[in-house]
C-alpha cells in the first residue's frame, strides 16, 4: 500500500556542509512535475569545495552559477514562497531528501527557526523523509547508497549531480520507482 498523501522531494545547495552555519543559495522541490526552484544569495563566503560540488560562487555581489548569473531572492522571501508552494498540495505534506536526518532537514530547521517561519511551515508539513536509509533498507545488498549510484542502477542513466532541482526530479523518481510501503516510510521520517 502506498503512503496516500503527498511527498515533496527538495534539495539544498548551501556554502558548505557546516549545518550550524552553512548558507543555503539553492532550494529546489519537485512533486507531481510541479517544480519549485529559488536562488538565494549566500551572506558567507562559498567554501571552494562546496563551488567544486555545486557550481555556485560569488562576484562582485552577484550569485553565480557555473559563472553565469542567477536571479535571487532573499532567503526569508524563499521561504515563504516554499511554504505557499507546500501548501498548494493537500496538507500537511512529508517532505524527502536523501541524507535528510544529517543535513537537508537540520539546515532548513535552523534557517525557519532564524526567519521566525517554523510555525507556518509546520502547518504544511507533518515529516521529513530520509531516502538514504530507505535505500539502504529497501535494498541492503547495494553499494555505494549515493544518488548518481541509485539513479544509474535503478534508472539506467546520469543526471547532473550538480543542480538542486534535477536531484530533486531524480529522487522523486527513484522514490516512484522503488514503490515503498507505508511501513518503509514510517521507518525513515521524522515527525514533526
Amino acid at each position: 500500500m502506498a503512503w496516500l498523501g503527498p511527498i515533496v522531494f527538495f534539495e539544498l545547495e548551501t556554502t558548505g556542509l557546516a549545518v550550524k552555519s552553512c548558507h543555503i543559495v539553492q532550494l529546489a522541490a519537485s512533486c507531481e512535475n510541479t517544480i519549485f526552484n529559488r536562488y538565494i544569495p549566500p551572506r558567507i563566503p562559498i567554501e571552494r569545495l562546496a563551488t567544486e560540488v555545486n557550481g555556485f560562487t560569488v562576484r562582485c555581489g552577484q550569485l553565480l552559477l557555473n559563472g553565469e548569473p542567477v536571479s535571487t531572492m532573499t532567503l526569508y522571501y524563499s521561504l515563504t514562497t516554499f511554504i505557499d508552494y507546500l501548501g498548494r498540495f493537500p496538507s500537511p505534506v512529508l517532505l524527502a531528501a536523501h541524507n535528510s536526518r544529517r543535513f537537508h532537514r537540520r539546515v532548513l530547521m535552523r534557517v525557519l527557526e532564524k526567519c521566525s517561519l517554523f510555525e507556518q511551515f509546520k502547518k504544511v508539513v507533518s515529516g521529513f523523509v530520509d531516502t538514504l536509509p530507505l535505500s539502504k533498507n529497501l535494498h541492503p545488498k547495494l553499494k555505494p547508497l549515493n544518488r548518481p549510484d541509485l539513479v544509474r542502477h535503478f534508472l539506467g542513466r546520469k543526471y547532473n549531480a550538480h543542480n538542486a532541482v534535477e536531484k530533486a526530479e531524480q529522487l522523486e523518481e527513484l522514490f516512484n520507482y522503488w514503490d515503498p510501503d507505508n511501513y518503509d516510510i514510517r521507518e525513515v521520517t521524522d515527525w514533526i
